[in-house]
Protein backbone atom coordinates (compact mmCIF):
# COMPACT_ATOMS: atom_id res chain seq x y z
CA UNK A 1 0.00 0.00 0.00
CA UNK A 2 1.17 3.45 -0.90
CA UNK A 3 2.50 5.54 2.19
CA UNK A 4 0.59 8.83 2.28
CA UNK A 5 2.01 12.17 2.33
CA UNK A 6 1.04 14.32 5.45
CA UNK A 7 0.33 17.74 4.10
CA UNK A 8 -0.99 21.02 6.64
CA UNK A 9 -3.10 23.38 3.90
CA UNK A 10 -3.60 26.88 4.77
CA UNK A 11 -5.77 28.99 2.42
CA UNK A 12 -7.95 32.45 2.25
CA UNK A 13 -11.09 30.71 1.35
CA UNK A 14 -13.10 28.03 0.72
CA UNK A 15 -12.66 27.80 -2.92
CA UNK A 16 -9.32 27.99 -2.50
CA UNK A 17 -9.64 24.84 -0.84
CA UNK A 18 -11.66 22.72 -2.78
CA UNK A 19 -8.95 23.34 -5.36
CA UNK A 20 -6.44 22.55 -3.55
CA UNK A 21 -8.15 18.99 -2.22
CA UNK A 22 -8.91 18.38 -6.57
CA UNK A 23 -5.24 19.31 -7.57
CA UNK A 24 -3.75 16.99 -4.35
CA UNK A 25 -6.60 14.08 -5.09
CA UNK A 26 -5.18 14.28 -8.63
CA UNK A 27 -1.17 12.98 -8.01
CA UNK A 28 0.19 9.74 -7.96
CA UNK A 29 1.21 10.12 -4.23
CA UNK A 30 -1.60 9.97 -1.84
CA UNK A 31 -1.69 12.84 0.56
CA UNK A 32 -3.33 12.77 3.87
CA UNK A 33 -4.53 16.33 4.88
CA UNK A 34 -4.11 18.52 7.94
CA UNK A 35 -6.42 21.33 9.26
CA UNK A 36 -7.14 23.96 6.51
CA UNK A 37 -7.72 27.12 8.87
CA UNK A 38 -10.20 29.82 6.62
CA UNK A 39 -10.75 32.61 9.36
CA UNK A 40 -9.77 35.93 8.27
CA UNK A 41 -8.66 35.47 4.59
CA UNK A 42 -5.10 36.82 3.60
CA UNK A 43 -4.76 38.96 6.58
CA UNK A 44 -4.71 35.27 8.88
CA UNK A 45 -2.31 33.97 6.82
CA UNK A 46 -0.02 36.91 6.75
CA UNK A 47 -0.32 37.24 10.07
CA UNK A 48 0.51 33.90 11.24
CA UNK A 49 3.06 32.73 8.37
CA UNK A 50 6.08 32.27 10.67
CA UNK A 51 3.59 29.33 12.42
CA UNK A 52 2.97 28.28 8.95
CA UNK A 53 6.89 27.65 8.71
CA UNK A 54 7.58 26.26 11.81
CA UNK A 55 4.51 23.63 11.19
CA UNK A 56 6.60 22.56 8.24
CA UNK A 57 9.41 21.27 10.50
CA UNK A 58 7.11 18.28 11.23
CA UNK A 59 5.63 17.46 7.73
CA UNK A 60 5.02 19.94 4.12
CA UNK A 61 2.82 22.45 4.78
CA UNK A 62 1.36 24.17 2.08
CA UNK A 63 0.19 27.83 2.14
CA UNK A 64 -1.66 29.51 -0.91
CA UNK A 65 -2.97 32.86 -1.82
CA UNK A 66 -3.87 35.08 -4.15
CA UNK A 67 -1.85 37.54 -5.72
CA UNK A 68 -4.70 40.52 -5.92
CA UNK A 69 -2.94 44.10 -6.09
CA UNK A 70 0.22 43.39 -5.75
CA UNK A 71 2.30 43.26 -9.08
CA UNK A 72 4.20 40.19 -9.17
CA UNK A 73 4.67 37.38 -6.49
CA UNK A 74 8.13 38.20 -5.40
CA UNK A 75 6.58 41.16 -4.21
CA UNK A 76 3.56 39.62 -2.04
CA UNK A 77 6.44 37.12 -0.68
CA UNK A 78 8.52 40.13 0.24
CA UNK A 79 5.89 42.15 1.97
CA UNK A 80 4.70 38.84 3.93
CA UNK A 81 8.42 37.52 5.06
CA UNK A 82 11.02 38.92 7.42
CA UNK A 83 12.74 35.58 7.85
CA UNK A 84 13.89 32.63 6.09
CA UNK A 85 10.68 30.18 5.64
CA UNK A 86 11.43 26.21 6.25
CA UNK A 87 12.12 24.77 2.84
CA UNK A 88 8.91 22.66 3.74
CA UNK A 89 6.59 25.53 3.35
CA UNK A 90 5.02 25.66 0.19
CA UNK A 91 4.27 29.42 -0.18
CA UNK A 92 2.77 29.70 -3.15
CA UNK A 93 0.74 32.99 -5.08
CA UNK A 94 -2.42 32.41 -7.56
CA UNK A 95 -1.88 35.03 -9.96
CA UNK A 96 -4.30 37.41 -9.88
CA UNK A 97 -6.96 35.13 -7.75
CA UNK A 98 -7.21 31.56 -7.96
CA UNK A 99 -10.68 32.02 -9.77
CA UNK A 100 -7.65 32.77 -12.80
CA UNK A 101 -7.00 28.96 -12.47
CA UNK A 102 -10.56 27.81 -12.91
CA UNK A 103 -10.88 30.34 -15.79
CA UNK A 104 -7.70 28.22 -17.47
CA UNK A 105 -10.01 25.74 -18.21
CA UNK A 106 -12.27 27.93 -19.83
CA UNK A 107 -14.01 25.36 -22.03
CA UNK A 108 -14.67 23.25 -19.24
CA UNK A 109 -16.27 25.82 -16.95
CA UNK A 110 -18.78 27.07 -20.46
CA UNK A 111 -19.66 23.57 -20.33
CA UNK A 112 -20.65 23.60 -16.54
CA UNK A 113 -22.08 26.81 -16.79
CA UNK A 114 -24.61 25.34 -19.78
CA UNK A 115 -23.55 28.30 -21.53
CA UNK A 116 -25.03 29.07 -25.37
CA UNK A 117 -21.40 30.89 -26.30
CA UNK A 118 -17.89 29.87 -24.53
CA UNK A 119 -15.61 31.43 -22.90
CA UNK A 120 -12.62 32.86 -24.70
CA UNK A 121 -9.42 33.99 -22.44
CA UNK A 122 -6.15 33.49 -24.12
CA UNK A 123 -4.51 34.43 -20.70
CA UNK A 124 -6.60 34.64 -17.58
CA UNK A 125 -3.52 35.65 -15.02
CA UNK A 126 -3.60 39.06 -17.39
CA UNK A 127 -6.98 39.84 -16.46
CA UNK A 128 -7.50 42.52 -13.63
CA UNK A 129 -10.43 41.25 -11.72
CA UNK A 130 -10.74 37.33 -12.36
CA UNK A 131 -13.68 36.71 -10.13
CA UNK A 132 -15.40 39.51 -11.65
CA UNK A 133 -14.86 37.83 -14.82
CA UNK A 134 -16.12 34.43 -13.71
CA UNK A 135 -19.40 35.89 -12.38
CA UNK A 136 -20.39 38.31 -15.55
CA UNK A 137 -20.17 35.02 -17.46
CA UNK A 138 -22.29 33.22 -14.83
CA UNK A 139 -25.00 35.59 -15.73
CA UNK A 140 -24.77 34.19 -18.85
CA UNK A 141 -26.00 31.72 -18.10
CA UNK A 142 -29.68 30.44 -19.95
CA UNK A 143 -29.84 28.06 -16.11
CA UNK A 144 -31.90 29.94 -13.72
CA UNK A 145 -30.60 27.57 -10.61
CA UNK A 146 -26.83 28.12 -11.81
CA UNK A 147 -27.23 32.05 -12.03
CA UNK A 148 -28.84 32.39 -9.05
CA UNK A 149 -26.04 30.18 -7.22
CA UNK A 150 -23.14 31.86 -8.83
CA UNK A 151 -24.17 35.80 -9.20
CA UNK A 152 -26.68 38.65 -8.62
CA UNK A 153 -26.55 42.02 -9.89
CA UNK A 154 -27.93 45.69 -8.35
CA UNK A 155 -30.30 48.35 -10.72
CA UNK A 156 -26.52 49.81 -10.98
CA UNK A 157 -25.21 46.63 -12.74
CA UNK A 158 -22.85 46.16 -9.89
CA UNK A 159 -22.30 41.98 -9.62
CA UNK A 160 -21.65 40.07 -6.36
CA UNK A 161 -21.17 36.39 -5.68
CA UNK A 162 -24.47 34.62 -5.03
CA UNK A 163 -25.14 32.29 -2.06
CA UNK A 164 -24.10 29.32 -3.38
CA UNK A 165 -20.75 30.72 -5.31
CA UNK A 166 -18.69 28.29 -3.31
CA UNK A 167 -20.50 24.95 -3.26
CA UNK A 168 -21.22 25.37 -7.06
CA UNK A 169 -18.04 26.29 -8.22
CA UNK A 170 -16.75 23.35 -5.49
CA UNK A 171 -18.93 20.74 -7.95
CA UNK A 172 -17.25 21.78 -10.94
CA UNK A 173 -13.84 21.58 -9.30
CA UNK A 174 -13.95 18.18 -8.19
CA UNK A 175 -15.88 17.01 -11.11
CA UNK A 176 -14.80 18.98 -14.40
CA UNK A 177 -12.02 20.60 -13.54
CA UNK A 178 -8.62 20.32 -16.02
CA UNK A 179 -6.11 20.75 -13.60
CA UNK A 180 -3.41 20.08 -16.78
CA UNK A 181 -4.94 22.32 -19.42
CA UNK A 182 -5.25 25.23 -17.02
CA UNK A 183 -2.12 24.98 -15.97
CA UNK A 184 -0.73 24.89 -19.84
CA UNK A 185 -2.64 29.03 -19.43
CA UNK A 186 -1.53 29.74 -15.84
CA UNK A 187 2.12 29.79 -15.04
CA UNK A 188 1.15 30.15 -10.83
CA UNK A 189 -0.38 27.19 -11.01
CA UNK A 190 2.08 25.19 -13.76
CA UNK A 191 4.77 26.37 -11.07
CA UNK A 192 2.54 24.98 -7.84
CA UNK A 193 2.42 21.78 -9.73
CA UNK A 194 6.25 21.48 -10.51
CA UNK A 195 6.79 22.85 -6.37
CA UNK A 196 4.63 19.67 -5.72
CA UNK A 197 6.47 17.32 -7.94
CA UNK A 198 9.66 18.16 -6.03
CA UNK A 199 8.29 17.02 -2.53
CA UNK A 200 7.02 14.05 -4.65
CA UNK A 201 10.51 12.84 -5.82
CA UNK A 202 12.31 13.39 -2.70
CA UNK A 203 13.66 9.81 -1.28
Amino acid sequence: MMQSIPIYIAVEDELSEWVIRRILGMRQMQYSFGKSPRRGGYGYLKKNIRAFSNLAKGYPALLLTDLDRYSCPPELINDWTTHPLHPDLLFRVAVREVESWLLGDAKGLSTSLQLRSPIAIADPENLTDPKKELLRHALRSPVRRIRDALAFSDNSGKVYQGPNYNGTLASFVMNHWDVLLASSRCHSLERFLAALQRIEERP
